[in-house]
């Protein structure tokens, strides 16, 4: 990102953001000394709430702004660290990159870890999403006595459940006779390129269900049956709008404060399997990173055990799995409820990651575990699928059906 964007980034989140705090994290090892900036909002407790979003590569600072204001009109005491490579802390004291040499789980939960030091506090609920959820259960191992409680919102735990991903997405969206796997076998049959294929499918999936993504498979194979170019600027919008939303490519750089997967996805390949080649079957997730492997480090094992450690785990504990998700499938979400000591799962009619797609929902079951009511989560699911959905991925849906509608008025023309 360079110096004088990280110093552009600075102001703007200094000018933007309530509660942002600056903690001087010494050189160790191979890390350089750097400034870990961090967020505190809402009253002040002897408990508060640390939340760790996914990626890696998602920042915490600046995407989060809306999700803190309601946490804290419903009276959550919010911490969230701007993870190490991203953001506002993404550079050394110098102004340069942090080194790759930096990028590592540990490094990263000792962040945290220190954030809580020098807020003085002993105990917190820790909240983790996907990728943050591996943080999350990471830190419970690393800092079991600073963990009060624990939720787990689309839930990983291994390298390994590639095969899990890999299942959910064939039978979902392949086998069958089904109108979206014989939409999406004819699409491969016309030359449609699979990974971009793959990345659209899925993310249409999470976000509208098959409310957007039957009648975006069929745009698609009506303009490719027709032998339509897509020249102009609306012919294949919502298909374009979502590629751009889910492909990863070479512009991995993202935008700075919000996504940077440049530096931040070493930790990926290197710590948890990012680069694992692909099977050779249709559908392969394992395309979606496979274009980017040789930019970052080979895989040299994960850092923790996560399935057998999970049994450990002293504290309450809440999985939330979307209903539609499919890199973090249900199954693992029951597993890690079935392994833990005092565990709650809550399902909710969502895609992966509510703490992006249904931030309302998340917060009132964060409320419900700081609360120690956690054991209610289950029977109030219904609500919290009605609560109102706030965010910009929440958009997304209604963005691209718009989209859609576009592309089929002005194609009449």
């Amino acid at each position: 990102m360079g110096r004088r964007a990280s110093q552009r980034l600075l102001a703007l989140g200094t000018s933007l953001t309530a509660g942002l705090c600056t903690l001087r994290r010494a050189a160790a090892g191979t890390s350089p000394a750097f400034d870990l900036h961090y967020v505190r909002t809402g009253p002040r407790t002897s408990t508060p709430t640390v939340i760790i979003p996914g990626g890696p590569g998602l920042g915490s600072v600046l995407p989060y702004g809306t999700l803190r204001r309601i946490a804290a009109r419903g009276g959550l005491d919010l911490i969230m660290v701007e993870h190490r490579g991203i953001g506002l802390s993404r550079t050394d004291l110098r102004g340069e990159d942090l080194p790759v040499s930096a990028m590592w789980i540990d490094e990263v939960l000792g962040d945290i870890a220190a954030v809580l030091d020098h807020e003085r506090v002993d105990h917190a609920f820790i909240v983790g999403s996907s990728y943050g959820s591996y943080l999350a259960s990471g830190f419970g191992v690393r800092y079991p006595d600073r963990v009060a409680g624990m939720l787990l919102d689309s839930a990983l735990q291994t390298a390994s459940e590639l095969d899990l991903e890999r299942r959910e997405l064939r039978g979902r969206f392949w086998e069958g006779t089904g109108r979206v796997p014989t939409m999406v076998r004819a699409l491969v049959e016309a030359g449609e390129d699979q990974r971009k294929l793959l990345d659209i499918v899925r993310a249409a999936f999470e976000l509208g269900g098959n409310t957007l993504l039957e009648p975006l498979l069929h745009q698609r194979l009506t303009w490719v049956r027709r032998g339509r170019t897509f020249a102009s600027p609306t012919s294949g919008l919502a298909w374009r709008l979502l590629e751009m939303y889910a492909t990863r490519d070479d512009s991995i750089a993202g935008f700075p404060g919000i996504y940077e997967f440049d530096l931040a996805g070493v930790i990926g390949f290197r710590e948890l399997g990012y680069g694992s080649p692909p099977d050779g079957l249709p559908l392969d997730p394992a395309l979606t990173y496979a274009p980017l492997a040789p930019r970052f480090p080979a895989f040299a094992g994960e850092p923790f055990d996560l399935p057998a450690q999970t049994p450990e785990f002293t504290w309450p504990l809440v999985v939330l799995s979307g209903v539609r998700d499919v890199p973090a499938p249900t199954e693992i979400a029951d597993r890690v409820v079935r392994s833990a000591q005092h565990a709650t799962h809550v399902h909710l009619a969502n895609g992966h990651s509510a703490l992006d797609t249904h931030p309302v929902a998340l917060l009132n079951a964060i409320r419900r575990l700081v609360a120690g009511q956690q054991a209610s989560l289950p029977g109030i699911e219904a609500q919290l699928d009605r609560l109102p959905k706030r965010g910009i991925a929440a958009r997304l849906p209604a963005i691209f059906t718009m989209a859609l509608w576009v592309e089929r008025l002005l194609g009449k023309r």
